[in-house]
């Protein structure tokens, strides 16, 4: 019989708890594998999204209707598209980052760079969204209420992206550093 090899101690997440506290007995390196796991599936949801609606821009500059564009709603296009663009450049960032990295037992930063590339994909994509509905309704639709309505769904995202997230956060800080 082979000796198995020894495991490394297990930390608590929160320097002097329990693990039975914290509800976690794992590793760094486990905790690092778990956030990776859980970062991916993220990135999968949103990485989709964007992909879909940035290959629906790119179609736009080949339709009839864009010739009748004004300069104004060709600029705000223009700027859609790079928004669009790096969204997706930031979101598929942590793959390409995953991928060089792999094997360096580098797991536990590439967990934190992958996680600040997704959210500077999350308020690229932000951007995008913004700017792709204020382009749509200003040529569907009277260019006075256009800003009250992109002002409203910019409040709604930002409601939902990041004031409940933080206020969770907040509420629930029972001094777990797991979330970090």
């Amino acid at each position: 019989m082979s000796a198995r090899p020894r495991r490394k101690r297990r930390t608590p997440l929160k320097a002097d708890a329990d693990p039975a506290e914290n509800g976690r007995d794992e590793t760094p390196e486990e905790r690092a594998d778990r956030r990776w796991q859980e970062l991916v599936q993220e990135i999968r949801v949103v990485q989709t999204g964007v992909q879909i609606l940035f290959g629906f821009l790119l179609t736009v500059a080949f339709t009839p209707h864009f010739q009748q564009l004004s300069q104004a709603d060709r600029a705000i296009y223009t700027i859609t598209v790079v928004l669009g663009s790096l969204a997706t450049g930031a979101l598929i960032g942590p793959v390409s980052l995953h991928r060089i990295v792999l094997g360096r037992r580098v797991k536990p930063q590439l967990v934190v760079w992958a996680s600040r590339l997704t959210m500077v994909g999350i308020v690229l994509l932000l951007a995008t969204l913004v700017a792709a509905l204020f382009l749509i309704l200003r040529v569907s639709t009277d260019n006075t209420v256009v800003p009250w309505i992109v002002a409203g769904v910019l409040w709604w995202y930002l409601l939902c992206w990041y004031a409940l997230p933080l206020w969770v956060r907040i509420r629930h800080a029972s001094g777990s550093s797991s979330a970090k």
